[in-house]
Order: structure tokens, then sequence, then C-alpha cells
């Protein structure tokens, strides 16, 4: 049990991922017994039974159901808003606990008053290995480099910017630029100077627009490898790739465009409209000349000509 006796607000954003979540919140109920905790459902309009599985097997968990997907900054920031909890989880609906891992992270936190955000150590099934779950702030040099595949043949080097903190096994507790949004620990008192998601970001970029905004207003933001929990990944991306794949690009068009200007954003755009293109060359090479391979390929192929179409479409 929490020895600080703190409550804590767990909000789970749904959009059709049933299995996922009643695992999800199966598990969380299994091994946070006893822990004095609110939890939040937040269901973005599903169509596949999920919302009426959670009132029906969790009649613990407040469920609150949107009329229209209305985006995860979105949805979450009803679930804050609803809460109550001195510390708040935004947990993915993916997420399955493996052990107590909201008490050491509340402990960490009431050790540290200068975290803002903390997230745990993400493991991946099927060996259930440390994943990475951070990520440096994007820059035009890490970006190119990221579409280089710099950031893999030199993950060491201080030359490929290391976007994705290749250079970092995740397996110590350390400061970090951005915690990756699928799995939060925030302190309430942190958003009186930090504010909400931005909900102009639908899908992605909010995490690293919101660790931006701790770091500016002087909130430590800290990868904690003393707890940990499995993500599958994807769960509601699965049943749309294309729209999510552009949803992405458009995040980080957005980013930019926010934290850097409109300079930036243009220089963005053109690599990524330069990398989307040299990838979808090469995957259709590969869909043409090596059949055996073609199921892996077409849907990456399918993906870069969406993002290409779109990047056109919405030049800077």
């Amino acid at each position: 049990m929490n020895p600080n006796g703190k409550r804590i607000s767990i909000i789970i954003v749904v959009w059709n991922a049933r299995a996922y979540v009643l695992e999800c919140l199966e598990t969380l109920f299994s091994y946070a017994h006893g822990l004095p905790l609110e939890v939040i459902a937040v269901d973005n309009d599903s169509k596949d039974g999920a919302p009426e599985a959670i009132a029906e097997r969790f009649q613990q968990v407040r469920l609150i159901r949107n009329g229209q997907n209305l985006g995860f900054a979105k949805a979450n920031n009803i679930g804050i808003r609803a809460s109550t909890g001195e510390y708040l989880c935004l947990v993915n609906s993916d997420v399955s606990f493996v052990e107590d891992c909201l008490s050491p992270m509340v402990d960490f936190m009431e050790a540290n008053p200068g975290i803002g955000i903390v997230g745990p150590q993400m493991l991946v099934p099927p060996a259930k290995d440390v994943a990475r779950s951070t990520m440096r702030f994007p820059t035009i040099w890490n970006t190119l480099t990221r579409y280089m595949g710099m950031d893999v043949l030199l993950p060491n080097s201080k030359l490929s910017g290391a976007l994705l903190n290749s250079d970092f096994d995740h397996r110590a507790t350390r400061d970090v630029e951005v915690l990756n949004g699928w799995f939060w620990m925030i302190r309430r008192s942190a958003l009186s100077t930090v504010g909400l998601l931005d909900e102009q970001f639908f899908m992605y970029g909010e995490d690293v627009d919101w660790c931006q905004r701790f770091h500016k207003a002087g909130q430590r933001v800290v990868f904690f490898a003393g707890a940990k929990a499995l993500h599958y990944g994807g769960a509601s991306a699965a049943g749309s790739p294309l729209f999510f794949s552009v949803e992405k690009e458009r995040a980080n068009l957005q980013l930019f465009r926010k934290h850097y200007g409109g300079l930036s954003a243009a220089v963005f755009w053109a690599i990524s409209l330069c990398g989307n293109f040299v990838r979808a060359l090469g995957f259709g090479v590969i869909c043409l000349f090596r059949p055996t391979v073609r199921k892996q390929a077409g849907p990456k192929f399918q993906r870069s000509i969406a993002c290409l179409r779109w990047l056109i479409r919405n030049a800077v």
C-alpha cells in the first residue's frame, strides 16, 4: 500500500481497443489493490464494444463517453478536469501492469519535489525486453539524420543527434528531454504553470510539446527505472495505419511551427517530403522485385505514399 496515502488518478483514453483496455484495467486492479485510486476511462466513441465492456466489468471505473473521436490530447484533458488526485497517471489503453509500479513512482516524486512528470521503464512483448520510451527534442539536424538512418548506423555518435535516444539503454534513472506519451505520472500542482495538453495535437506530438513546456516551467522531466509496465503499442493505430501515419507528419509540422517558427516548419516539410519519397521509392522497388517480402514492404509503401500526398496538399 502507498505509505504516503496520496490519492492517485488514473486516466485511460480508449478508442477501439476493447481487449487491450480490459487487460489494462484487470492488471491495474490486480497490482494496485489497496492503493487510494480513482480510475477514469475516457472513451472516444469506440465501435468495438469497449465502453460497454468497461461499464459491465469494472463498475468502480468512472466512464466518460465522448460522442466522437476527440483525439488523445483533448480526451486526456477531459479526464484530467474530471479527476481529483494529487498525482495524475495518463496511461495508454494498451498498457498491461506487471507489478505495483504506482507506489514507487509516487514515493520517488515525493522524495524529489522538483520533478513535474515521470515515466516508468517500458517493457515490450513477447520477451518483456526493455524498450525505448524517451527521446530528444526534435531539431532540423536530428530530424534529418533520423530520416537518413544515421542514428541507427551511429547510435553513440554526437553527429547523429540521436533523436530517439539511441545512446541511452533505459536501464538507469535520469532526467530526459521527452518522455513519450504511453505512461506518465504528473504532479497536479505542476499543471498550474505548465497547463493542460495542447488540443491542437490530435494523436501525436502532444508528448513532445508538453515536455517542452514542463522544462520551460522549471519542472524536471525524469525517466524512472525503478518502476515498469508492459506496452503492447499501436492498439488504436493498428486499425487505421494510413490515417495515423499522416497524423504523425501533421503533428511534427505543428511542433516545428509552434516551437521553432515558420522557417523551421518549412525546412521540416522539405525533409519529410524527401524522406517519404525515398522510402516510397525503396519500398516500391522491394515490392516489385522481392515478392517474398512484399507483404511486409507493401503497407510501408502505402504509408509513405499517403504521407507524400498529405505533404504535397499541405505545402508550407
